[in-house]
């Protein structure tokens, strides 16, 4: 048969070299294009033959089958799907961009066939260029195809450089075989031969593991037999070596109702896409249905990966569209305070840029962004309930991830404050909710109290705590270093408000105790107005402010901030990341019932009195001390060490 020759459409040539070269940043995807277009050659027959009766084939052994040679470097994948016909090959296959299963499904929808077009749905070309990313790893790309009740067929050939050939021959199969003619073998990039079966078996796996349709590959030819007395054995074992393999487990576990799938598949694909030995935790699924629909299939690890709170950690969810894998590692499809969760998420349609390997930020994105974070938190919460032990090893792992939840998403912040729990002092081995503190809350009192710190020693030995020890009321024990940061962006819990022990005035007293209360101040006030105004301006370089405590019952001082101010600690965090924040002077407080105190407002009104006293600099040391006493009580750092050494050292002399 005569040979036609053609060029691509006007521009056609450019954009082929543009979409070679620019378009797709994995050669690797050529094949799952090829691949893809295959499966949709499947489906379009299976749907004619249950449109058109008269239509005489046979679709009980549809499948791909793909074959290499590896002497003659070309690589073949073929399908016995619809075919196409000789003005079909021209219009599409000649024609960048012209999608032939854009053009099915409307056909399909514009007869208004409801079954069929809900069918044809799983096709999945949308853009009718994914055939010529063959050219990134081929000279010269041949196409052998004939269309389901045709008796000729059509073979197209091109190298890609603007023209192709078109002739009808006679002897063609039903389907279409695209053979690429591999170009050289680089001996530096082994893992780019496209003509080893074992990179076939990786993309297969990697981009059509879960394709409908079986992907079949010829099995490489077995060693010849050295034995003669073993040449019946190894005649049995070539016949059996022979059997095509097939490629791809067409396992979308998703698509199957739970009561097909075992817990043993859903362990095994969970392994497979997160590469962790350990069962998941928790399986999440949820099919959305009705204008855009998706499937998901989710996992909750049971332990945190070492690399979690790392720079580049990849997170996100493993995106398919009409079981054809896109891309690994979405993050567009999961906040970042739930990047541990692990899966697949399935589209039935989704706004694709031409290579399939970047998403289209749009509004069917952000809904399913939505959808998938609130599905995960309801099952965080009602694994609370159901299975306790479950939660725990859940917030025992990932707890510190999930409250960053409260600083980024405000649309589930109160649902995020449903799920966490806290250390408390309520009890020393249990964590407790929210819910449980508030119920917990003695007559009278409005706030929920808490108190970040390093650990939970630390906040136990805290002087802030000890009036709240002394009355039994409950304090949070927040010890992540993200607690520094939500406390101050949460402003209640259930019309409970958030308040920080070490910050601020702590006024517990009740209404009587304060009526009988108030005289007590007053004096005490009044003994100590002098010792305050004097330490306030002798430490004016590192408070704003001395005053007197109702938080102290055992320590003579300690350090607190005012409501509205950073705390050191989150201070220090900021710096840590390179930005500078203005230091805020604190405040100290004395406990007017502790003798050290007792024992320097006495020294100071003596010394006021004495005039030749006055220019004694002991009494400021001794202000000094106490201040750097009660900044170490809490943890803090002395901004002068080896100074508070020297003065304890002199005052430890002058004592003994």
């Amino acid at each position: 048969m005569p040979k036609d020759t053609f060029e691509f459409q006007v521009e056609a040539r450019q954009l082929l070299q543009m979409m070679i070269h620019s378009i797709y940043s994995n050669k690797d995807v050529f094949l799952r294009e090829l691949v893809s277009n295959a499966s949709d050659a499947l489906d379009k027959l299976r749907l004619e033959a249950l449109r058109d009766d008269t239509l005489d084939v046979d679709v009980s052994d549809l499948h791909i089958a793909i074959s290499a040679d590896k002497t003659a470097r070309t690589l073949t994948v073929r399908d016995n799907g619809i075919g196409m016909s000789r003005d079909e090959v021209v219009q599409l296959i000649g024609t960048i961009a012209n999608s032939g299963t854009a053009a099915f499904l409307q056909e399909l929808k514009d007869a208004k066939d409801v079954s069929d077009t809900a069918a044809a749905e799983g096709l999945i070309g949308q853009f009718g260029v994914g055939f010529y990313a063959s050219f990134m790893v081929a000279d010269e790309v041949t196409l052998l195809t004939r269309r389901a009740g045709e008796s000729q067929g059509t073979r197209w050939s091109s190298t890609g450089e603007g023209t192709y050939t078109i002739e009808t021959v006679d002897d063609a199969p039903q389907g279409t075989a695209v053979v690429l003619h591999l170009k050289p073998a680089d001996d530096e990039d082994r893992l780019h031969d496209y003509a080893a079966a074992w990179k076939i078996r990786e993309i297969v796996k990697r981009y059509s593991d879960f394709i409908t349709w079986p992907i079949k590959m010829a099995a490489e030819p077995a060693a010849a037999a050295t034995d003669a007395d073993s040449d019946a054995e190894s005649s049995a074992d070539e016949a059996a070596s022979s059997e095509p393999e097939t490629l791809n487990s067409m396992k979308a576990l998703w698509a199957r109702s739970r009561n097909e799938v075992s817990d043993d598949e859903y362990h095994e694909l969970y392994k497979h896409i997160s590469h962790d030995w350990n069962n998941p935790l928790d399986i999440i699924r949820l099919q959305a249905e009705g204008t855009f629909e998706y499937q998901a299939l989710l996992f909750i690890p049971s332990h945190a990966p070492q690399d979690l709170f790392m720079q580049g950690y990849k997170r996100g969810i493993q995106l398919y569209v009409k079981r054809v894998f896109i891309m690994d590692d979405c993050e567009a499809l999961m906040p970042p305070y739930l990047r541990f969760v692990k899966g697949v998420v399935d589209a039935q349609d989704l706004s694709l840029n031409v290579s399939r390997e970047i998403l289209q930020q749009d509004r069917q994105i952000q809904l399913m962004h939505r959808r998938l974070a609130k599905k995960v938190l309801s099952t965080v919460k009602d694994m609370m309930s159901a299975h306790p032990d479950r939660y725990a090893t859940l917030w025992r792992e990932f707890g510190q991830v999930i409250k960053e939840g409260l600083l980024s998403d405000f649309e589930n912040r109160d649902t995020i404050l449903g799920v966490a729990s806290f250390a408390s002092t309520h009890d020393a081995q249990e964590p407790t909710t929210l819910r449980q503190y508030v119920e917990r809350m003695k007559d009278g009192q409005q706030h929920i109290f808490f108190m970040t710190g390093e650990s939970r020693q630390a906040i136990e030995n805290s002087p802030h705590m000890e009036a709240f020890r002394a009355r039994g009321i409950e304090v949070l024990l927040l010890t992540d270093p993200v607690d520094e940061v939500w406390v101050d962006a949460v402003p209640e819990f259930d019309g409970k408000q958030l308040r920080s022990v070490a910050k601020g005035e702590v006024d517990l007293d009740s209404e009587e105790e304060k009526a009988a209360a108030d005289s007590e101040r007053e004096k005490q006030q009044e003994q100590f107005a002098g010792l305050l105004t004097w330490m306030t301006n002798e430490l004016s370089e590192h408070v704003k402010e001395v005053r007197l405590s109702s938080r102290l019952t055992v320590s003579p001082a300690c350090v607190v901030s005012d409501a509205g101010d950073v705390t050191p600690a989150l201070q220090n965090m900021y710096r840590a990341m390179g930005q500078e924040v203005p230091s805020a002077k604190r405040i100290l407080e004395l406990n007017p019932g502790h003798p050290l105190v007792s024992s320097l407002n006495k020294a100071h009104t003596e010394r006021a009195a004495d005039t030749e006293r006055k220019a004694d600099t002991g009494l400021a040391e001794s202000a000094e001390l106490v201040y750097g006493m009660a900044l170490l009580a809490e943890g803090g750092e002395l901004s002068d060490p080896a100074r508070f050494v020297k003065l304890m050292a002199d005052r430890l002399e002058h004592t003994l």
